[in-house]
């Protein structure tokens, strides 16, 4: 009962009538007024900020909001791969030949979260990893290394939360979410960088402008809720385990590629 009743809860965030009703309000000038009690409640970081508090013309503007340079200092080793937002490493692990990964108690389908058979096969026995970005974290995403842009495609159409309670009582949100998924060559390996997106319909926006990214370099924002899930090809990348169930920011090491 309580199972079906959060369910109902998060299908009723879902819809599409209430989210156009959020977003209206949220990217609004009134919704600014919301912002310094945002910043009290989720203790975030003001010294941060490219801009004061003030100068934000609306909640969602805050939300996408950058920052001063230099303060996430990008990994400079070559060899290394960044975490490509600030967030929560929810999982690492192993892509095994059934595609199948569980977060939160629940069972998800890598496979499926890609929709597309024929680049998956190459990154089963790789690594995953799952980062959850909340509320306070900064929601501006970031290449994890320098390479080609080789392929990209979106996926799914609605979206639902994807934080704990979303994981658990959602309709599968990493593998149904709507979601932007970019494959990326780096030095002959291949990485997969999904973009998934929640609570709002395609609330994920890139900004980069070409298909060569630099390592550190801007590629697009969240709106609102969101998670990044990154595949490595099997022997091209070594996890730095001692992240998992741990906060990162953009631009720290969370592994090394392995040459080989």
């Amino acid at each position: 009962m309580l199972k079906q009743l959060y369910r109902f809860l998060i299908d009723l965030t879902n819809n599409l009538y209430i989210s156009s009703i959020v977003r209206a309000y949220t990217t609004s000038n009134i919704s600014n007024k919301l912002i310094p009690s945002f910043i009290k409640v989720f203790k975030i970081n003001e010294s941060e900020f490219e801009k004061n508090s003030n100068e934000y013309k609306s909640l969602h503007d805050f939300f996408v909001r950058t920052l001063k340079e230099g303060v996430r200092p990008i990994d400079g080793d070559s060899r290394t791969v960044i975490s490509p937002v600030d967030g929560y490493v929810e999982d690492i692990g192993t892509i095994t030949e059934d595609r199948n990964i569980f977060v939160k108690g629940q069972l998800f389908s890598i496979r499926k979260m890609m929709g597309n058979d024929p680049a998956f096969d190459k990154y089963i026995d790789g690594v995953f990893m799952i980062i959850y970005l909340s509320p306070k974290d900064y929601h501006r995403i970031h290449s994890p290394v320098s390479g080609k842009v080789i392929s990209q495609w979106d996926r799914g159409g609605k979206s639902y939360p994807v934080n704990k309670w979303g994981l658990k009582y959602g309709r599968s949100p990493l593998a149904e979410n709507y979601r932007k998924i970019s494959e990326i060559e780096c030095n002959g390996a291949h990485v997969v960088l999904a973009k998934v997106g929640a609570l709002f319909i395609n609330s994920v926006t890139l900004t980069h402008k070409n298909d060569l990214l630099e390592k550190g370099e801007e590629i697009g924002y969240f709106s609102f809720g969101s998670t990044v899930i990154l595949l490595f090809e099997k022997s091209s990348f070594k996890a730095d385990n001692s992240i998992k169930n741990q906060s990162i920011k953009m631009g720290q090491k969370i592994g090394v590629l392995v040459q080989n």
